[in-house]
């Protein structure tokens, strides 16, 4: 069979997969919509304040709404936020205190975080440097949460959960909402006053809910990936309970200042137009992830998640290997992309990680990953993570030209 009848093939086949994608994001746009009438959200919202961020109605209004969208009692949608990454600090610095002990139950976490928890790195003012625990609970050999163990995993010191909902840079299959949802059970179950914190990076609009819908006491995530709907020029945000952002927010701002600073300057039109195209560019970045599964599996590759499994958020992992085809794929997502398409990817180390990373993202916002892009660190077994797409058209596009690339490797 051709590459091209290939896809031909591939689109009719998930023809069901992708219907089932519009219906949900039909769902989650009618729940946006619902919350921009609530809030009746005009044109006068769109009028940024300088400075300190005092009487920043836009930014006030676009929190509300999108607490409501969220399920949760309050929300703090902020530029300021430089990264998921630092929108999860500024959450687990908040709810934590020395003595307390942070667990993660999802297995090992993002890269990123290990400095901020203290797994690597000295003397940066990690968690551990200020008398933090940390413990987690391997995953099953499947990949999978760990029931028998997380029933009693649960001590007094036990502050917070870590749910990481995203694989990360991990093999094994993302945690779905319901799979929260009984995580928070269990741990509520045990002592209901530990806190159940989400990392819902990647996940945003996914499915028809939240974390914060399923009893997560706090979320947090980026705009530079899905609710941002690839025009959030940077931020983050935190969603949950109100004493749980605020308290957040006082690490991002100050104690006493907390989510009443922060201006939105010139952002909230973008913000909130991002925030309405989300679930759109999410679907379509769910169907690029669904299509490149089955093309790749069709190809003998091992894939995560199959091509017609439940997906919870928006990453493909492709294991291809071998470091030359994983530079190949990432070099030929960037010629495919409409900035920077003349640049050739390189592996190097990144700050924050712990292995030199191979990254394509030639996109309109830096780091956007809603916008299509790829990267893998360069360890065995060398897999690829491909994620968003703004449409199924340009994602057939790359990976047509992916293929074609990995053929001489």
């Amino acid at each position: 069979m051709s590459t091209v009848e290939l896809f031909v093939q591939a689109r009719q086949d998930l023809a069901p997969v992708f219907a089932a994608v519009d219906t949900r994001v039909k769902k989650n746009l009618q729940r946006v919509l619902a919350a921009y009438r609530a809030e009746k959200i005009g044109a006068h919202h769109f009028a940024g304040v300088s400075g300190y961020g005092h009487g920043d109605l836009g930014r006030d209004t676009l929190d509300r709404a999108f607490a409501r969208i969220f399920g949760a009692e309050q929300a703090a949608v902020r530029v300021q936020f430089v990264s998921g990454t630092h929108a999860i600090a500024c959450a687990l610095f908040g709810a934590l205190r020395p003595g307390d002990e942070l667990l993660s139950v999802a297995g090992a976490p993002y890269d990123t975080l290990e400095e901020v928890i203290g797994l690597r790195g000295a003397g940066q003012g990690s968690l551990r440097d200020f008398g933090v625990t940390y413990r987690e609970l391997a995953l099953t050999p499947a990949g999978g949460i760990d029931w028998e163990t997380l029933a009693t995993a649960i001590r007094p010191k036990t502050r917070l959960v870590l749910i990481q909902r995203s694989c990360g840079y991990s093999w094994r299959p993302s945690v779905a909402i319901d799979q929260i949802e009984r995580i928070i059970r269990l741990v509520k179950s045990q002592n209901p006053h530990t806190v159940c914190f989400v990392d819902n990076c990647y996940g945003e609009f996914c499915e028809d809910r939240e974390p914060t819908h399923a009893g997560a006491d706090l979320v947090a995530g980026s705009l530079i990936k899905n609710p941002g709907g690839t025009i959030a020029p940077a931020g983050g945000y935190l969603a949950g309970k109100a004493e749980w952002v605020e308290r957040a927010c006082a690490r991002l701002t100050a104690p006493g200042i907390g989510s009443a600073g922060g201006s939105s300057l010139d952002t909230n039109r973008l913000l909130m137009q991002g925030l309405f195209l989300a679930p759109q560019m999410v679907g379509e970045a769910l169907k690029g992830a669904h299509l490149a599964s089955y093309i790749f599996s069709k190809l003998g590759y091992a894939v995560q998640p199959g091509p017609t499994e439940p997906r919870t958020d928006v990453i493909q992992a492709l294991r291809l290997g071998s470091p030359e085809k994983l530079i190949a794929f990432c070099r030929a997502i960037q010629r495919s992309s409409p900035i920077d398409s003349y640049l050739e990817p390189v592996p190097d180390v990144v700050p924050g990680y712990a292995d030199a990373v191979v990254m394509a993202g030639g996109t309109f916002i830096e780091g956007s990953t809603l916008e299509l892009s790829a990267d893998g660190p360069l360890r065995e077994p060398y897999i690829v993570f491909l994620q968003g797409g703004t449409h199924l058209a340009h994602v057939e596009i790359a990976l047509e030209a992916a293929l074609e690339a990995m053929l001489h490797r």
